[in-house]
């Protein structure tokens, strides 16, 4: 049986897929839940990863192993980087890439991971242009737009961190996830992409916000997400 593989790092993320899901049982892997079940018609597996790279990595290599997965879609929130984006925005990836990779003190550039090939992963463009569908049609009152997701595992709640992560890594939206998840998946030849939902502008603020607008944000994730099901 193939599924289709989705991942959130919080509860609030994948809250209303679960909810949803029909079929639904659970199987559970070095701590993590694996919730299998049907969406739509369509089988899928979702996990909620838990927050930072580490966790993201360790449940994408789960899911992928377990369930042979024929795609991942990451969903959830994340601070705006583009001074275009606000609150209740969508990003979807055209890329993913770790800001806290830092190896400048031996001649490699910002986010670059050394010895290997790639370090920024592309998403698939067929399911970026799915997302991009379902935005149309979801996304009434919000824009929505295609960029690089930029993850580390520090929450960003400073203007001028922000301002150099779009300037310095022409990030649009930063978050603590996607780019470990995008590497997994393309070291197994997983298609995937990252949705993201503006809970927060990454800048002083990024405390207050977060807390109100998660839920909303998360939800609005799912109706893309609800979208791109029905078409996979």
């Amino acid at each position: 049986m193939t599924y289709i593989g989705i991942l959130g790092a919080m509860d609030e993320e994948i809250k209303l897929l679960l909810e949803q899901m029909e079929e639904k049982d659970t199987q559970v892997q070095a701590g993590i839940r694996f919730i299998t079940g049907t969406l739509l018609g369509r089988n899928v597996v979702v996990s909620k990863s838990g927050v930072g790279k580490v966790n993201a990595a360790a449940t994408t290599q789960l899911m992928i192993d377990r369930f042979q997965v024929s795609s991942v879609l990451f969903t959830g929130v994340a601070g705006a980087v583009n001074p275009k984006l606000q609150i209740g925005d969508i990003v979807i990836s055209s890329s993913c890439q770790q800001h806290d990779m830092d190896v400048t003190a031996l001649g490699y550039e910002r986010g670059i991971i050394p010895y290997q090939e790639i370090s920024d992963f592309p998403a698939d463009d067929s399911l970026v242009k799915l997302a991009m569908e379902a935005c149309e049609k979801v996304c009434k009152d919000h824009q929505f737009l295609v960029g690089r997701v930029l993850s580390g595992d520090r929450f960003v709640a400073d203007r001028d961190v922000v301002q150099d992560l779009y300037e310095s890594m022409h990030g649009a939206c930063v978050e603590m996830e996607g780019a470990a998840v995008a590497q997994v998946c393309h070291m197994n030849n997983v298609p995937y992409v990252v949705l993201r939902s503006m809970s927060d502008k990454a800048d002083g603020s990024a405390h207050v916000n977060f807390a109100e607008f998660t839920v909303e944000a998360a939800n609005r994730s799912y109706a893309i997400l609800n979208e791109m099901i029905g078409s996979l």
